[in-house]
């Protein structure tokens, strides 16, 4: 077998490994904080459309920010939570996220958080288990996740929940309102992953393309709170998706808070030889 052949069979072991250790051997989770009462407000959608597809640009002009994840699965009557907090870098496209999967069902012993870095069209996991080695990475390319990796790995890109916005299509000023004692603007609307895909950034275009045609609908309502200079402080995603175990489409709530903007986020990619070439195991 040839480097090139190891290297996309590689790619295809660590989706599948992903999908199926992450999202569909777990579920995801929500979260997410926002204090006051909202009042009413500016309802013109013309002007929300336009705040909201500018939000990714003021994310890369505060240049770096801390970020809390939060994903949400209801299935089989069981809701499944999975967290994460981080760093991001909005011009280098690049973070690192702790993000901790909820307790073994089973009553096995805690697990250890994983620790994910997020690079344009990349994404690494160390700590994951499945028999890779616990000072190995795994590296799966996201443009071949069916979910643009949105949900797949546990936790929304914030660069990428952000450019989702990109595709608004319809959107309501809600009003204002506090996002962790932050005063922000809450919208309410829906946003179009195609659309998306076509204006993002060259590492989020494939990705978001690969959403749209893999979820259920590439429709995708959300909450925005942005504050007085634009920036996101709080985005809540509803994703729809079909994960090959159950007839109907599975709804996914992914809430994404950052703050703490300018905070120092030093992101370095691990080498090659520290990355798991070996077979993943099922669990």
């Amino acid at each position: 077998m040839t480097g090139r052949q190891r290297e996309r069979r590689h790619r295809r072991t660590g989706a599948a490994f992903v999908a199926a250790g992450v999202l569909a051997g777990v579920g995801l989770g929500t979260g997410g904080c926002a204090g006051g009462d909202a009042v009413a407000g500016d309802s013109r959608g013309g002007d929300a459309v336009a705040a909201l597809r500018q939000a990714a640009d003021r994310l890369v002009d505060a240049r770096s920010s801390k970020a809390r994840t939060s994903m949400e699965m209801a299935a089989g009557g069981t809701r499944v939570t999975i967290r994460g907090a981080g760093v991001y870098d909005y011009r280098k496209r690049m973070g690192q996220l702790k993000v901790l999967l909820p307790q073994d069902p089973a009553g096995a012993a805690e697990r250890r958080p994983i620790t994910e870095l997020l690079a344009p069209g990349a994404l690494f996991m160390k700590n994951r288990g499945a028999g890779v080695p616990p000072d190995k990475w795994v590296r799966v390319d996201t443009r071949t996740l069916s979910d643009g990796n949105l949900v797949t790995g546990g936790a929304t890109d914030p660069f990428t929940a952000a450019e989702v916005l990109l595709g608004t299509r319809t959107a309501t000023y809600v009003g204002r309102t506090q996002v962790a004692g932050t005063a922000v603007r809450h919208y309410r609307g829906t946003a179009d992953l195609g659309d998306a895909a076509r204006r993002a950034s060259e590492g989020n275009k494939a990705p978001l393309k690969a959403a749209a045609k893999g979820f259920a609908t590439a429709v995708v309502p959300f909450d925005a709170y942005l504050d007085d200079e634009g920036r996101i402080r709080k985005i809540r995603h509803r994703f729809s998706f079909l994960n090959g175990q159950q007839k109907s489409p599975v709804a996914v709530a992914s809430t994404t808070l950052l703050y703490d903007f300018g905070a120092s986020a030093h992101v370095r990619l691990p080498e090659a030889d520290d990355i798991y070439a070996g077979k993943i195991a099922e669990e």
